[in-house]
């Protein structure tokens, strides 16, 4: 698969969307997305809500994963919350820290504006032929 593919296959998840999530940029066996902040991601405590920040993770992890060449779906997935934050645009930063012939593991760092750690994602993904 192609950059611009992976660029164009991960556009169709309607859930990101919603989320308003968006994919910056695409490397071999890594990449860079954005969220900006807005009142729908508020937990109850005014605070970003774990699943948003998990999906942010998540979606930038896939398309690391898949920027090589290989459809690739992840087998698990966790996260560490290190700082909340209500306000702002979040980046999150995947990283390939392993690579085999079907199986790929990778980090990802969430931070704010700042540069501040806001949280850590790491999950292994199985390469298909």
């Amino acid at each position: 698969m192609e950059k611009q593919e992976v660029f164009e296959l991960l556009k169709k998840d309607q859930f990101v969307r919603h989320n308003g999530i968006e994919l910056t940029e695409i490397g071999e066996g890594e990449a860079l997305g954005e969220m900006t902040i807005t009142p729908d991601h508020l937990n109850g405590l005014g605070t970003v809500q774990g699943g948003a920040l998990f999906t942010l993770a998540d979606y930038v992890c896939a398309a690391a994963a898949n920027s090589r060449g290989k459809s690739a779906v992840s087998l698990d997935g966790h996260i560490d919350f290190i700082k909340s934050v209500s306000k702002g645009t979040l980046t999150a930063h995947a990283k390939e820290i392993s690579l085999g012939r079907t199986i790929a593991t990778y980090n990802v760092t969430v931070t704010n504006e700042d540069n501040q750690l806001i949280a850590v994602f790491h999950a292994k993904f199985f390469r298909k032929d």
